[in-house]
């Protein structure tokens, strides 16, 4: 691989002919004091560090392939050690299809290949190195051990058909949140994608989705409102007798994009006492910069695709691939962006990449809308998310280093990173007690 990579870089650069001139001197960031530095990295070391959003391919959870190595994704647990990414969030994701028997079928079994290839990964592959956790306590008491953390979220209510039972079944097998819709209207609720043609099926939720609310209240699932539309997300509130998240969501006053929350569900979720998961999803971030940037970059992937011998698609094509193309991409998907960004850096005139300061310029804002009690922090790696300066695991130090940057307390970051998701989970879980 090293030699194709050295190939395509110097080839490439030549043909193009925009190699930076070294002459030139380059604009750069005002320089990061030491002091600032090492009080981050002691902050980073002292806190627990939760991403609430990771996806995951079942491939990769194998004897010979796993995450004991450094595979080509953004989460693994060589990339979580090197950047003190403590808990990460593993999703059980189901992409949207026909509200049938047989949909509903095929879907449980993808779910459950998923949840068997995270217990196989915490009970066979590597127990030493990291545990699932069902509880903020197994969080802390694992994290005190020295081993990496493991939680499930369920992307997409799906596979669970019409059988409600299936919430409890999830939740033994350790989903600790779960959203009623993914891109697609669900048998459960509407998703935030109707905003496009203005085509709903319920209005919010089914009569199902509001059975499946109280089941999940029932059972101590958190309710994640970052997938469905925004009438389903007031109606779960208005439903829920316990605190909601959104997993992995930003502030849409500050990029209009209909996955992230305005400031009516900001209030909203302030109100019932959940959390935000800011998110590191380039296209949710800046609109502006993002779409500039992948204009560019796109001609850029597609050339780096060519030259592994393999197929780029953007987002937008996902849908109308089928499993074994979409898997085969995400494979390879991780590569071609790793190679694209190491030669646009070394290229001029090349519009700037959402950031780690656009993303905590979310953070900002939604901390000064709704409180620092209810923010907190998500990436979507290895499903679309990522960006300068975190754009895998390994560089999640950046994320606190920004936040220390801009003035926030240890307590401050401890919360974000992680207290306030946990503090969530327990009233999750202890009106769940209360309930049964």
């Amino acid at each position: 691989m090293r030699i194709i990579y050295s190939s395509l870089f110097l080839l490439f650069l030549l043909a193009v002919g925009c190699k930076k001139d070294a002459s030139k001197t380059e604009q750069q960031e005002p320089e990061i004091s030491q002091a600032v530095i090492d009080e981050a990295k002691a902050i980073h070391e002292r806190v627990i560090t939760l991403d609430t959003h990771n996806d995951i391919n079942v491939n990769n959870f194998s004897d010979s392939i796993n995450y004991t190595s450094d595979l080509n994704t953004q989460v693994n647990l060589p990339k979580m050690n090197a950047g003190g990414l403590d808990v990460s969030w593993l999703i059980v994701y189901t992409g949207q299809d026909s509200l049938n028997t047989d949909g509903y079928a095929k879907a449980y079994e993808n779910a459950i290949s998923k949840f068997d290839a995270i217990h196989r990964l915490c009970e066979e592959i590597a127990p030493d190195q990291i545990e699932l956790a069902f509880s903020s306590e197994d969080v802390r008491r694992i994290h005190q051990s020295g081993k990496k953390v493991a939680m499930i979220g369920v992307e997409n209510a799906y596979p669970i058909g019409t059988d409600l039972a299936n919430i409890k079944q999830f939740r033994d097998l350790g989903a600790l949140y779960m959203s009623l819709s993914h891109n697609g209207h669900s048998q459960f609720c509407d998703s935030n994608t109707g905003e496009r043609d203005d085509v709903w099926l319920y209005n919010g939720l089914s009569d199902l989705g509001k059975e499946a609310v109280a089941e999940m209240n029932k059972w101590g699932v958190m309710i994640d409102i970052s997938h469905p539309s925004k009438e389903a997300m007031k109606q779960m509130v208005a439903l829920s007798k316990a605190p909601i998240i959104a997993s992995h969501s930003s502030a849409r006053a500050l990029c209009d994009h209909s996955r992230n929350l305005d400031d009516e569900q900001l209030l909203l979720l302030k109100e019932n006492g959940g959390v935000v998961q800011t998110v590191a999803f380039r296209s949710y971030l800046n609109t502006e910069k993002f779409e500039a940037r992948n204009k560019f970059m796109s001609g850029l992937y597609k050339k780096v695709a060519d030259s592994l011998g393999v197929k780029w698609y953007d987002r937008s094509e996902f849908g109308s691939l089928d499993d074994d193309t979409l898997l085969k991409f995400i494979e390879n998907r991780q590569q071609i962006v790793s190679i694209s960004n190491d030669l646009a850096a070394e290229m001029e005139n090349v519009p700037p990449d959402v950031n780690v300061a656009d993303f905590v310029d979310h953070i900002d804002y939604m901390v000064k809308l709704i409180g620092i009690d209810h923010v907190g922090i998500s990436s979507d790696f290895d499903g679309g998310g990522g960006i300068e300066g975190w754009d895998d695991a390994s560089e999640t130090f950046n994320v606190t280093l920004e936040l220390v940057k801009r003035g926030y307390t240890e307590e401050e970051i401890e919360k974000l990173w992680s207290g306030n998701l946990l503090r969530v989970l327990d009233e999750v879980q202890i009106i769940a007690t209360e309930l049964q």
